[in-house]
């Protein structure tokens, strides 16, 4: 039996779960931030988490997108939130949004790891947790309040926000 009202949740990496090695004066990898920030967020949803892969986005690979549409294809949620680096995001969006017109399928990030303590991750993971519940199948990208459709989206690095292409 199907529970189409839980919320599958992918983890893949990005800034959203680094930390910083102060020895050694750079950000890695440890485990995903999510089960906490659900937490501190007093979140009620039902969600399943998985984590697919922890991955720097600029390191992404095409099997890793093929990897994240696999599961998006077959796991029984028609929900997912899709935790992800937000320099190649859009490409991700990109790859997922010609194949996966059934599911509502929302990536998020931060600019600014978690960890940090002043991460914009935890709106962000929010946003997209109520975005992913109200929006109609498609895929998307929700940063800092806003939600965009896949193809018509990009990130501007020098202002550090993701915006409208037209």
């Amino acid at each position: 039996m199907t529970n189409r009202q839980a919320i599958k949740i992918l983890i893949t990496g990005g800034t959203f779960d680094k930390v910083y090695d102060e020895l050694k004066g750079m950000l890695y990898f440890r485990d995903t931030h999510i089960h906490e920030m659900l937490r501190l967020g007093r979140c009620r949803l039902e969600v399943n988490v998985r984590t697919m892969m922890m991955v720097d986005s600029l390191e992404m690979t095409e099997a890793d997108r093929e990897l994240i549409r696999q599961n998006c294809a077959k796991c029984e949620e028609d929900r997912i939130v899709i935790t992800h680096g937000t320099d190649t995001m859009v490409e991700t969006a990109a790859y997922l949004g010609d194949r996966l017109a059934e599911k509502t399928v929302v990536l998020t990030g931060a600019m600014i790891p978690y960890a940090f303590g002043s991460s914009d991750g935890l709106f962000n993971l929010g946003s997209a947790l109520s975005f992913v519940q109200a929006l109609p199948p498609g895929v998307y990208i929700a940063m800092n309040g806003r939600c965009f459709p896949w193809d018509n989206v990009r990130k501007n690095r020098d202002a550090g926000i993701f915006e409208p292409v037209r």
